[in-house]
């Protein structure tokens, strides 16, 4: 397996060995959002752009590894993207239950992965969340949408149609942007808006 071509903007996020096999879980790369905001699956219109171009730059990735690419999409049966995450020794589950990455915090979003028929080195990371000053993530969001307890989506929809939800709706859930990690990963306020108009089409 050769270095990942800057071209494509991936990022390796972690290795899964499944016996013989390694999956290497890719998600967003630098210089990810503008390639991603000037690419044609941006501006046709047509429905799942960034699932359409994840599909387009990960192909290309597995035809020059010479493997297999699988996306969160696929199915159902559907991937165990979570349960890779967790066993790939990069992602843990966050005090508020969201996955969490070393490099990315709460930003974590896996496009998709390269299937190998060939064991790869995996690595340990270590979890951010266990060294974390006052785990800000557990009281950032103003009406407790994401706790340890779990996720009240229709709480977090409700939320977002006030007034006061724009701010989540413009910049990005206030919970992951609390996250330290997230704020040292960074993210373009764009990006954010056109996940959680994806999220919350209002």
């Amino acid at each position: 397996m050769s270095l990942i071509p800057e071209g494509l903007h991936l990022s390796a996020l972690g290795v899964v060995r499944e016996g013989a096999e390694s999956l290497v879980l890719l998600g967003p790369g630098p210089g990810f959002w503008p390639a991603f905001a000037a690419s044609p699956e941006y501006a046709d219109g047509a429905p799942d752009p960034l699932d359409r171009w994840s599909k387009r730059q990960i192909g290309v990735l597995a035809s020059a590894w010479g493997g297999e690419a699988v996306f969160p999409s696929d199915g159902p049966p559907y991937p165990p993207f979570i349960a890779w995450a967790l066993a790939s020794g990069h992602a843990w589950a966050s005090p508020v239950t969201l996955l969490c990455h070393e490099t990315q915090g709460l930003w974590l979003s896996y496009r998709g992965a390269v299937r190998l028929a060939r064991s790869l080195p995996r690595t340990q990371g270590t979890n951010p969340c266990d060294t974390c000053q006052g785990q800000p993530c557990r009281t950032a969001c103003p009406v407790s949408a994401l706790t340890a307890e779990g996720y009240d989506v229709a709480a977090c929809h409700a939320w977002l149609d006030t007034p006061d939800g724009a701010d989540c709706l413009t910049r990005g859930c206030r919970v992951r942007r609390a996250c330290p990690v997230s704020a040292r990963y960074g993210r373009e306020d764009d990006q954010s808006k056109f996940h959680m108009r994806a999220f919350h089409p209002g």
